[in-house]
């Protein structure tokens, strides 16, 4: 690789559900401990950075995304002395730490809130958003929770109703406090401090709300099954995406930049690539998720409208894209994407991540295929799946535990133990050390793919090329920098199909870097590049 190598920007992050990853002390759940012994399975995948979703003490309302303190680990994953010994060994090996922060809203039984409750003039009342109700007891706006019912929570001892986004637990904090505006930004500089290389900032454009608490607009009605919740049929322009977002991110920017690469990405909530882009800077965040890659059904067309959009929405501005196919909220894209245990499909879309000009992120699992675990109603623990079954079954089939091996409770636990959620049914088959034997495995395929991304820059930071843009199965582009052009086709269907290729890549002769179906092919040139079925190729010039 390049000395100007920026490993958030040319390197690959993988996410880790701490709870779901690898369990050292045999109580079920996994641990800070259980991550350092698999760093080294890590670093031969060839990712570079490791991001860890919540670790903080939390009474698990939201599992995590409830916190109750913000400067400690829960023990159930460990202690601080068993985090900084975590960071220790991944930067012995060149790894990278990320944490989540979740600072829009904290857990009801944090210190802040338990004593916001006390009264309406205690200290902390202001750091939350606490208001009186209507004269008719109504709530005092319009506004909704996300996961249902109103935004709006009374509090009987005083009389008063706060707002939660989320669950009832989850009270919004008052970021408009400039107590609580210092805390938040102190909490970034206490894990820097503590060797942290970077962060993602959950539902961050919700941090701010309008000042006036002023009511939000109904949307626009579209033929969208989100619509059939109340909470999208609000516009929600008054509880989110407020205009003081920005010089907070300018703040950040400033403490992110004062230790060195420190890298911040945010999750733009309820927002698409246009939201995402409005929070991209040289003085904002370093990148922001947009998931309308992760939402395309198995279409060429639909990848590259996707990609299409973030690029032209970046272009010009001192902005890096990124994409993500798989995270802790959604379906995997195993399960979304793969015809029962067959997985040609997933090297297709590994394939596709991992060529584009962009930050690729990987959810742990993703790289041998695990699928969501099947639940009856009985075994569901996200509160989202206990209160909306059958419509929506939570998200715990995309959190099981990881398959390590063919042992009982796939290695992830030992024998004996209970394991938080099941362990798939397929994990004597689907596991790490059964694809670690087997050459033509998804796992050895992602190596492989990663392996391609470190040796070639022009995978990295060149440009994207589109070179198709209408078909519906063929998806093809060029990734280009001033010393190689490489030419990336893609095949969505079970059925041959020809690439057109025109002007300069017609008289070009072509061989071959890497396929996800065939060996080998002799070096071709000519106007119609031939695609095997589920095909991901990847070619360069003969020079």
């Amino acid at each position: 690789m390049t000395d100007n190598f920026i490993w958030w920007r040319d390197g690959i992050i993988y996410q880790i559900y701490p709870r779901s990853f690898a369990d050292s002390n045999g109580d079920g759940v996994g641990d800070l401990d259980g991550i350092t012994h698999k760093l080294d399975y890590l670093k031969d995948l060839g990712v570079d950075a490791l991001w860890l979703s919540p670790i903080y003490p939390s009474p698990d309302v939201d599992f995590g995304y409830d916190v109750a303190n913000y400067l400690d680990v829960d023990p159930k994953f460990g202690s601080l002395e068993s985090f900084d010994r975590l960071v220790k060994a991944a930067h012995e090996r060149g790894l990278r730490i990320v944490l989540d922060l979740v600072l829009n809203h904290t857990s009801d039984q944090h210190p802040w809130f338990v004593e916001s409750r006390k009264s309406k003039d205690n200290p902390y009342r202001d750091y939350y958003l606490w208001r009186d109700p209507q004269p008719d007891g109504e709530a005092p706006n319009n506004w909704l929770s996300i996961f249902g019912g109103d935004g709006w929570e009374l509090d009987p001892e005083t009389g008063q109703m706060y707002f939660h986004m989320f669950y009832k637990e989850q009270p919004d904090v008052n970021w408009r406090n400039p107590a609580v505006r210092q805390y938040m930004l102190d909490v970034f500089k206490f894990w820097m401090e503590r060797g942290v290389d970077g962060f993602r900032l959950d539902v961050f454009n919700a941090y701010y709300k309008h000042p006036d608490l002023l009511d939000n607009p109904p949307a626009r009605l579209r033929l969208d099954p989100m619509m059939l919740a109340p909470f999208f049929r609000q516009n929600h322009i008054n509880d989110t995406d407020n205009p003081d977002m920005i010089p907070l991110l300018n703040d950040l920017r400033a403490i992110l930049d004062a230790g060195g690469e420190t890298y911040a990405v945010g999750e733009t909530f309820i927002g698409g690539a246009d939201v995402a882009a409005r929070y991209i800077g040289r003085d904002k965040l370093h990148a922001a998720f947009n998931f309308d890659f992760l939402k395309c059904g198995w279409w060429g067309h639909a990848f590259f409208k996707a990609i299409d959009k973030w690029e032209k929405l970046l272009d010009g501005v001192d902005a890096w894209p990124n994409y993500v196919l798989n995270n802790h909220d959604n379906p995997r894209s195993a399960t979304r994407y793969a015809h029962g245990e067959d997985d040609q499909r997933l090297k297709l879309a590994a394939a596709l991540l991992f060529t584009l000009r962009g930050t690729p992120f990987i959810y742990y699992g993703e790289e041998i295929g695990m699928r969501d675990i099947p639940l009856t109603r009985d075994m569901v623990k996200d509160p989202i799946g206990k209160r909306f079954w059958p419509l929506m079954k939570g998200r715990d089939g995309c959190r099981a535990p990881m398959q390590w091996s063919a042992e009982p409770n796939a290695g992830f636990s030992p024998p004996h133990a209970e394991t938080w959620l099941p362990v798939h049914a397929n994990y004597p088959k689907r596991n790490v050390l059964a694809q670690q034997a087997e050459p033509g495995s998804l796992l050895n395929w992602y190596r492989r793919v990663i392996a391609l991304r470190r040796q070639h820059a022009a995978l990295r930071t060149g440009k994207f090329v589109p070179v198709t843009r209408g078909t519906n199965f063929v998806l093809a582009y060029q990734r280009q920098n001033e010393d190689e052009t490489l030419l990336i086709a893609f095949n969505f269907s079970g059925n041959r199909q020809n690439l057109a290729l025109e002007d300069d890549l017609a008289s070009q002769t072509w061989e071959m870097l890497l396929s996800s179906t065939r060996s080998a092919m002799v070096p071709f040139s000519g106007a119609s590049l031939s695609l095997e079925p589920n095909e991901a190729l990847i070619l360069r010039p003969v020079k």
